[in-house]
């Protein structure tokens, strides 16, 4: 069965699939920071990638989001579910395969989702090309 994130089309050589560098570019567009990618395929069964970013305010945080979502729109990706977007401390953007958790610094610190899924070997840190 063919998901939505294959109307893209897209093969890349990198260690994860193009559209979540997409992802991770659009978030830095924005100004968020230490941007991760998660790969917790086999870990779980409800994505297989969660791109985890940190932004300096809530408004911040609001803006990486509102410009994830227009460029991925762009794309024929649309967001199934989204949270935390009226608070911006936690923003949780679903893409299907793709979980997008866009924090305040303080809050990332507090659940520590980086460490939490973490396996050694599964956490890449995104650097613009």
């Amino acid at each position: 069965m063919k998901s939505r994130l294959d109307k893209l089309n897209v093969t890349s050589p990198a260690s994860y699939p193009e559209y979540v560098g997409q992802m991770c570019k659009a978030l830095s567009d924005k100004f968020a920071t230490d941007i991760k990618i998660i790969t917790i395929t086999g870990m779980t069964d409800i994505a297989d990638y969660f791109i985890i970013a940190s932004a300096k305010s809530a408004a911040q945080c609001k803006a990486a989001f509102e410009h994830l979502e227009a460029t991925m729109e762009k794309n024929d990706m649309f967001a199934i579910r989204k949270e935390g977007v009226t608070e911006g401390r936690w923003i949780a953007v679903d893409y299907g395969e793709v979980i997008v958790h866009i924090f305040h610094q303080e809050t990332r610190e507090i659940y520590g989702l980086d460490t939490l899924w973490n396996n050694g070997a599964n956490v890449q840190a995104y650097v613009e090309e």
